[in-house]
């Protein structure tokens, strides 16, 4: 058996029972795999168009050898970097398996999904041209962040190996029929690779925008794709009830989430937790909508089941190890509280674990009533930012908005009567109530050490409130879980940290010309303006404190305040 899944749901038992024998009584598996939209909605649009991942394993098999001799053309020109330029679905999977699969002596790869000029520079300054593989990847190939950068590093590229040799060093992937397929070959791009139109960005793991990544960094494809295959075999219309490990998955999330328990809380064994990223991305996604949802938790340090509230569902994913080790690194969850195990015998049994989590997914959306493949609330953001960035064309500046409160370089915006910034936040915290979630959303320079800080934050605020925590850098989280803070139940409290940028980067209005009207600096404020206003205007409860020039200070005086 591929899967290896243990639930104990506590006095949830019969709860979750009762579903599976009402999906049973649907025929609901076996309609799944027959593709009948009708499991979800009446109607077809943005289901039966959505479907190819169901086997994408067993027909991604027979490309194997395509994609390695790919790695062979990429290692033959003496390429031993890759830097991804991608958005949710297009990069949350290869960092996935770059991260966990990646293979020493094979090529390295990074991940570039930020518009902080910060990042964008640092990891320019870190290449050697010569050997570097950009892959620009979007499904839609309409996707701002990833056009910018494709803009810039061309250029930057082309002014270190010349106009005629810069598009060697780029390939795409995307739909077919989508404007990348243009510019690219305009370009002169080294390959040009198509996806399968029918799979959602969060679902296309095992496609084309998964896999080319995948052999790059020296993954054992074939294998992967096998271990997928067999969990699709496990999860079919022939393993009836509690045999399916999708359905009782998809049913006890479901069952759970409407019971109250509606944050799913990821434990990973610490070389899986960038699986903990690829999950966050599917779950918000797909089920964060029509004013439902589940809120998947990720990263969180374990505690004593005494600092958690009663809305958790606990799973745990963990690989096997030869000597004992704490309950953080299995992912054990606390007790008393419901919770799912499933047990890797290896990393490659990850594919099997893809295949699982979408199918349980498709299957826990039926009973909370949603379309798990469409994503009604994430243009609304994006619209916003758009119109910010056509003023500033317009005007030449950014709008301004007047701080409530302002003091020694901390300033704090969103309606409060508090008397300093560290008042107004913890008066923030403290008001969230029972059942909610705090949502950390740091448009700031992803570092390690600010990493660090929006972790304590999220460690301070569960152990004085016992409230689930998320955090996400900007505007790589709008990719991920941006749907669910604005389309599920209003449940989120949300946190928007801004600062002004060290430095910033022109982005080039065209590949290979240095002519610019805009900047990666201008571009993150206004989707974080864009961003801020959107949650406003679905009556979220938001607060956002600008950190000024000193990132890492502004962050310690939130932390003390919360001592």
């Amino acid at each position: 058996m591929a899967i290896q899944y243990q639930a104990r749901l506590t006095r949830y038992e019969e709860q979750v029972a009762s579903t599976i024998r009402h999906l049973e009584s649907e025929r609901t598996i076996e309609r799944i795999w027959q593709r009948d939209h009708r499991v979800w909605k009446p109607e077809p649009a943005e289901i039966s168009n959505r479907l190819g991942w169901l086997d994408i394993a067993n027909r991604m098999l027979p490309e194997v050898p395509g994609l390695l001799c790919l790695l062979q053309k990429a290692r033959g020109a003496g390429f031993t970097r890759a830097v991804l330029l991608g958005m949710g679905g297009s990069s949350l999977a290869p960092e996935m398996f770059a991260k966990t699969l990646g293979r020493p002596c094979y090529l390295k790869l990074s991940v570039m999904d930020s518009t902080d000029p910060g990042a964008v520079l640092a990891l320019a300054a870190r290449l050697q041209p010569e050997k570097t593989l950009f892959i620009v990847s979007t499904k839609s190939g309409g996707t701002v962040e990833t056009f910018s950068l494709g803009k810039f590093y061309y250029t930057w590229m082309a002014e270190r190996v010349g106009a005629s040799r810069a598009g060697k060093h780029f390939w795409a992937i995307t739909d077919p029929g989508s404007a990348l397929i243009d510019w690219a070959q305009g370009l002169g791009f080294g390959e040009v690779l198509l996806a399968d139109p029918n799979i959602g960005g969060r679902y296309s793991a095992l496609s084309m925008f998964g896999l080319l990544p995948a052999a790059l960094v020296g993954a054992d494809v074939e294998r992967l794709l096998n271990a997928a295959a067999s969990a699709a075999a496990e999860c079919s219309a022939a393993m009836e009830g509690e045999c399916n490990p999708a359905l009782c998955l998809g049913a006890a999330v479901a069952t759970l989430a409407l019971a109250g328990r509606d944050k799913l809380t990821l434990f990973t064994s610490p070389s899986l937790a960038s699986f903990g990223d690829w999950v966050e991305q599917l779950v918000a996604e797909s089920l964060g909508k029509e004013g439902r949802g589940v809120v998947p938790v990720v990263g969180e340090a374990p505690a004593e089941a005494k600092d958690y509230g009663q809305d958790r569902l606990f799973v745990g994913l963990r690989l096997p190890y030869a000597r004992p080790v704490s309950a953080s690194e299995t992912g054990r969850a606390p007790r008393g509280h419901p919770s799912v195990d499933l047990h890797l015998r290896d990393r490659y049994e990850l594919g099997a674990q893809i295949l699982l989590w979408e199918l349980a997914t498709a299957v826990a959306a039926i009973p909370l009533g949603v379309n798990p493949f469409d994503q009604p609330n994430v243009e609304a953001a994006k619209v916003l930012a758009r119109k910010v960035v056509g003023d500033f064309r317009a005007s030449g500046s950014l709008p301004s908005e007047r701080p409530a409160l302002s003091s020694g370089g901390l300033e704090v915006y969103g309606d409060t009567r508090e008397s300093s910034p560290e008042r107004a936040w913890t008066s923030f915290v403290d008001r969230a109530p029972t059942g909610a979630y705090m949502a950390l959303q740091a448009y700031l320079p992803p570092t390690p050490a600010t990493s660090a800080a929006l972790l304590a934050l999220r460690l301070r605020v569960r152990k004085r409130r016992r409230l689930a925590t998320t955090a996400g850098y900007g505007p790589r989280f709008l990719h991920s879980t941006g749907q669910m803070h604005k389309g599920d139940g209003g449940n989120g409290w949300f946190v928007q940290f801004t600062a002004d940028d060290a430095r910033d980067a022109a982005i080039p209005d065209e590949a290979g010309k240095s002519a610019s009207s805009i900047s990666f600096g201008v571009l993150k404020q206004a989707q974080a303006a864009g961003d801020w206003q959107a949650l406003r205007e679905a009556n979220r409860h938001a607060i956002r404190f600008h950190l000024g020039k000193d990132v890492r200070g502004g962050l310690e005086r939130l932390l003390a305040a919360l001592q």
